[in-house]
């Protein structure tokens, strides 16, 4: 047995000893840990429905072609092969969606061609902004995001040129 598989009981059974140590009702704790992760699930579920729904319409309606080959111009002037517009359309959206055009690109390029290479740090360096505004502000009980989506918005961009740049420092195109 190696210690790695050691690290979750054993960090249980300390923090469970921990707490009775202090006399603390371990089992009452965990129930109201567990019923409190359900308000926030029952709170966040309707932002995510909705964005997934719109991930999917997005995506089958061919709105996603389209406007991958209307910035493809844009792209390469700015140094971004624009094979990677579907993924930075739809990166900060979802991620599993994200993943699935990344493995596309790699699976059609390689994984060690310009296009793969800077489609993997794409995925590592931005963040699926939308879901995570729904997620950590649905939970919060925020519904006004005034700045929050256009300041997220520009670092997901930021992260897509310097992906593109790192790559190309790092490896060559």
């Amino acid at each position: 047995m190696s210690l790695s598989s050691l690290v979750i009981p054993v960090l249980l059974a300390g923090v469970a000893s921990f707490g009775l140590g202090k006399r603390v009702d371990v089992y009452g704790a965990l129930t109201h840990g567990a019923e409190a992760g359900l308000t926030v699930l029952l709170r966040v579920i309707p932002a995510l429905v909705g964005l997934l729904t719109a991930v999917s319409m997005f995506r089958a309606s061919g709105a996603m072609e389209w406007l991958s080959g209307l910035f493809a111009p844009l792209l390469e002037r700015i140094g971004i092969p624009p094979e990677t517009a579907p993924l930075m359309l739809v990166r900060p959206v979802s991620g599993n969606g994200a993943l699935a055009v990344a493995s596309d690109l790699m699976y059609t390029y390689g994984p060690d061609s310009y296009v793969g290479r800077v489609a993997a740090v794409m995925l590592g360096s931005t963040e699926t902004t939308f879901y995570t505004i729904a997620v950590y502000f649905g939970s919060a009980g925020i519904h006004k995001t005034r700045h929050t989506i256009p300041a997220a918005l520009a670092a997901d961009l930021t992260g897509f040129i310097a992906s593109a740049l790192a790559v190309r420092i790092f490896f060559g195109t």
